[in-house]
């Protein structure tokens, strides 16, 4: 299953890549942050945590850290809060926002879409490592 997750997380990633070229910047969002999730609940997986079925397991991972390896360990806290933030623009990055009647596209800028990206390829190398 973690391996699956991985998997899964990769072709988020690389659709995501795809989305940041062509301009959509909420899918990017989107892709990075189920990425992100993902890689995390791949690493729970790992270490022999049935992963919970809600989407930012941030605090599962800092409950654990004591089963994951020194060098992870010291990750934990930056991952928790990439997870964190990227769950808040789960919703947003889909339906806009409904108190101000903005849709998705005016939400978010090439910025916020390059930072998302970015996030979601940090947690999943350092996932890939701990499942390697």
């Amino acid at each position: 299953m973690a391996e699956s997750y991985m998997k899964q997380a990769e072709e988020r990633i690389r659709h995501a890549e795809e989305a940041l070229k062509g301009g959509n910047y909420p899918y990017v969002i989107r892709q990075s942050q189920e990425a992100t999730e993902l890689s995390l609940k791949a690493s729970l997986r790992f270490v022999g945590i049935e992963p919970p079925k809600w989407h930012d397991v941030g605090p599962i991972l800092l409950q654990n850290s004591e089963r994951f390896p020194d060098w992870f360990k010291g990750k934990i806290s930056k991952l928790a809060s990439i997870s964190r933030r990227l769950r808040r623009e789960r919703e947003p990055s889909m339906y806009g926002d409904e108190e101000s009647g903005l849709p998705p596209e005016q939400l978010y800028s090439i910025e916020d879409a390059k930072e998302a990206l970015d996030y979601a390829k940090e947690v999943y190398s350092f996932c890939l490592k701990l499942l390697r």
